[in-house]
């Protein structure tokens, strides 16, 4: 189905940034890039998918039993997009919240082109019908040059201005704090967003400049027709390789310093927050059990608990959970049985996405949903959609949305604190 050539390449980096550069006139785009991040679960250093030959779109009803049809019909490489509002498919829940984006629920594509990076190595695997343009593209990739004079940012200045007020958020994790102590939960995660209407992006640009920035392990940058993702996510959802699965929940966060003294004590003291600590170790219980329902029995193992990773912005506290994945089961299944992440949700589970939604004003659509992809044979990677600004450019809607976790330790005033340390990257490269 696909002709596979590989090339040695002499500058990777620079290579990185001709490719990305040549893919911008295709319709459909999926760029994948760790940024060079070391970490011990990567595959590759970027992947980039260009070109629809089938695809599957539909909303949230019967959405898993169609992506695991496609998936397991196609047997080919996929990627696309889970929104968060899947939920809908899993539970007897609803999303009736504002909605500008209007992205689709699920959208995943088999691409005509695709494109593989690991050190100084690119592998293309293009569909048959289109093995004659290898080399050409090739050559024409190499011979790019890499143009400094990008456009402006934005087109216009429309502002960006916050879904709901410091003091209304203020009186909606009040409410929160109710629920907790009434004990319907023990943490959810609350969220608000960051949007401007009639607003023009140029979103390559915006997304090389929130790279630059923030340089995550999973960066994204998506287009798929008018719906556009850049993603700088520090975090995986779910890998599975063979038969294991790895989850990587991220909960605790702390601002960096330039000071590197300062910024080692910032660093302890996350790793050493009692708050923080609880928030994460209530959502590794709670992946641990989402796991346990497709992994073989007495599999499930905390690999690492509460380590702190530092990225260029803040530092994060990340636990890895491994499973090994139980005979018989579709891939497609260990994500809906997983889905949405605990990280985004709360615990427990249904209860927190229920209070999410009457106390969130905005429907988070992709926003805390996954991108990623499946190899043919049935492994995949998949992010968690935050630290990422959504554009509908048909519409000139430009969002991106923050939360945190909140617990019966939370304060109000910090919680939304760590809120704008989070926004700041996105603010910036929009302002």
């Amino acid at each position: 189905m696909r002709t596979k050539s590989t090339y040695t390449l002499e500058e990777p980096l620079k290579f990185k940034q001709q490719l990305l550069q040549w893919s911008r006139e295709f319709e459909e785009i999926a760029w994948l890039d760790s940024n060079n991040y070391q970490q011990e679960h990567g595959e590759f250093d970027a992947l980039l998918a260009l070109g629809a030959f089938t695809a599957i779109k539909t909303d949230y009803h019967q959405a898993f039993a169609k992506l695991q049809e496609y998936q397991q019909t196609t047997k080919d490489w996929v990627f696309g997009y889970l929104s968060y509002d899947l939920k809908n498919d899993i539970e007897a829940l609803s999303s009736k919240n504002h909605d500008r984006l209007g992205f689709p629920d699920l959208y995943f594509f088999q691409p005509q082109k695709l494109f593989l990076l690991k050190g100084d190595q690119l592998e293309m695997h293009y569909l048959n019908m289109l093995d004659d343009e290898i080399e050409d593209d090739f050559n024409e990739i190499l011979n790019l040059t890499i143009t400094d004079n990008r456009p402006p940012t934005t087109d216009n200045r429309e502002p960006i201005q916050a879904r709901i007020s410091k003091e209304d958020y203020l009186k909606k994790v009040g409410k929160m704090l109710a629920y907790i102590q009434r004990g319907d939960i023990y943490e959810a995660n609350f969220c608000q967003e960051f949007f401007a209407e009639n607003r023009e992006i140029q979103p390559f640009n915006v997304f090389q400049e929130l790279n630059e920035i923030s340089g995550p392990p999973f960066a994204t940058f998506l287009k798929l027709e008018e719906h556009y993702l850049l993603s700088a996510s520090p975090e995986r959802y779910l890998k599975k390789s063979g038969d294991k699965l790895i989850s990587q929940p991220i909960k605790g966060t702390a601002r960096r310093s330039q000071n590197s003294t300062e910024d080692a004590e910032i660093a302890n003291q996350l790793s050493t927050d009692p708050k923080e600590k609880s928030e994460n170790v209530m959502i590794v219980d709670l992946v641990r059990n989402d796991l346990s329902k497709i992994a073989k029995k007495g599999s499930v193992k905390v690999d690492e608990l509460c380590k702190v990773y530092s990225f260029k912005q803040v530092h994060q506290m990340i636990s890895t959970i491994s499973a090994e994945i139980d005979h018989g089961i579709p891939p497609v299944e260990a994500l809906r049985a997983t889905f949405p992440m605990g990280s985004m949700t709360g615990a427990p589970k249904i209860s927190a996405m229920k209070i999410i939604e009457e106390l969130e004003e905005t429907k988070r659509g992709l926003y805390s949903g996954a991108v990623g992809y499946f190899t043919p044979n049935g492994d995949f990677d998949f992010n968690v959609v935050i630290r990422s600004i959504l554009y509908n450019s048909a519409k000139k809607y430009v969002s991106f949305s923050v939360g945190g976790a909140i617990t019966a330790g939370s304060d109000s005033e910090k919680e939304y604190e760590e809120c704008l340390l989070k926004a700041s990257a996105m603010r910036k490269v929009l302002s």
